[in-house]
């Protein structure tokens, strides 16, 4: 979708990006201000809410939002969209601010707004991702909208509630309640098998089904507590000399038999005559292994997924191919906290990813796709990473 330009001049993909001046927002948050019992009315809601216009600027703010964001009075949020209030990552992609980048043509708060200001109640999902306290926060979000005509004007309320722990708790529940007793199922089913014919000739295929899906039970385990721990702010970085291509081969090693790669295969290149760098090697080793899982979850039967390793000046790249490609509007959402292409209660793989690449091994994680060439995610982390 290419951008248009607004009658300001200002390109958007998605919300229109003109704003009304200052003097004229702030003769609509008089509308409000002056109405001592729709004040506290709206000061007595528990939860964060606002009354926009329909421009999507901010014109009236309750208690609550200015509890969160620590201001005295609304006129410091005054005129401001939503995302630049909360601090989305992405409300400064565009001069035009929050709803006007091409990643908000996915965004649950501005469609919800939109919808409203088209006459429609209701309520939605959203994926916040923010810069807060020097760090890069994920949160869950519910967003309530409802058209409000005040003083012959158009007007939206906005009301968000914090659903982050709901969504984690779903998240582990499926992955504890579902994956993770399907996996213990299959070793208690190999382990019947082998105990009423140990001597038979598929004894040791057994053996070795136990040991795989054990294996992942484990890793599933280990996976949940380092995500946790990282979000907790509790996860301990441990550099140590790593070889570039040994960890590409550990990787393939424990995929290649996983069920996943389903007679797929795993190819290895290696383009560098300095194979050694300082990481830490569980969380290298767990961002790899995401990247590795999901090439084979989205391929099919005699697909090819090839790691790749090499240097770049003072800086190392993993990388991780395969066929297929991912579309548009899945990419634009790829990397939040709780959105996933797998389904009700899943989505830490991609979130967890770069929350891990980012923020403790001063890396990142990015991808290209397209369906010419498919896709490809690159983890790129600095040669030497120093201790704390």
């Amino acid at each position: 979708m290419p951008p248009r330009t607004t009658d300001n001049t200002e390109k958007t993909f998605h919300a229109p990006a003109e704003r009304l001046t200052r003097p004229r927002a702030f003769a609509q948050y008089e509308y409000f201000a002056e109405d001592s019992l729709l004040r506290r009315f709206l000061d007595a809601i528990p939860i964060q809410l606002v009354v926009l216009n329909t421009q999507r600027q901010i014109i009236f703010s309750n208690r609550a939002v200015l509890e969160f964001l620590g201001a005295t009075s609304g006129d410091s949020v005054l005129g401001s969209r939503p995302g630049e209030v909360f601090g989305c990552i992405n409300a400064d992609t565009l001069p035009g601010g929050c709803g006007t980048a091409e990643v908000c043509r996915t965004c649950g708060a501005v469609n919800a707004i939109l919808a409203a200001i088209d006459g429609q109640s209701g309520h939605q999902e959203y994926r916040l991702t923010r810069n807060f306290d020097k760090h890069t926060e994920s949160l869950d979000l519910r967003v309530d909208t409802m058209p409000l005509e005040h003083r012959g004007e158009k007007f939206v309320v906005f009301a968000v509630q914090d659903i982050s722990d709901q969504k984690r708790r779903s998240v582990l529940e499926k992955i504890f309640f579902h994956d993770i007793l399907n996996l213990a199922g299959g070793v208690k089913s190999f382990a019947q098998l082998l105990a009423e014919n140990p001597d038979g000739a598929e004894a040791s295929e057994m053996v070795r089904l136990i040991e795989s899906a054990a294996s992942q039970v484990v890793e599933e385990i280990n996976a949940q507590r380092m995500l946790l721990a990282a979000e907790n702010g509790e996860l301990k970085v441990r550099p140590n000399l790593l070889n570039g291509p040994e960890i590409l081969r550990q990787a393939a090693a424990l995929y290649q038999r996983h069920p996943i790669a389903d007679h797929q295969t795993i190819h290895i290149e290696t383009g560098t005559d300095d194979p050694w760098f300082t990481s830490d090697e569980a969380l290298v080793g767990r961002v790899l292994g995401n990247m590795l899982k999901n090439a084979l979850e989205a391929g099919r039967e005699g697909d090819k997924v090839t790691l790749g390793f090499m240097q770049q000046g003072q800086q190392v790249q993993f990388r991780v191919h395969n066929c297929a490609f991912i579309k548009k509007d899945v990419q634009l959402q790829l990397f939040q906290r709780s959105f996933s292409t797998k389904g009700h209660g899943r989505g830490i793989g991609t979130y967890g990813m770069r929350l891990l690449a980012e923020q403790f091994l001063s890396g990142r994680v990015d991808f290209e796709s397209t369906p010419e060439d498919g896709t490809t995610f690159r983890l790129i982390l600095p040669q030497n990473l120093p201790a704390d």
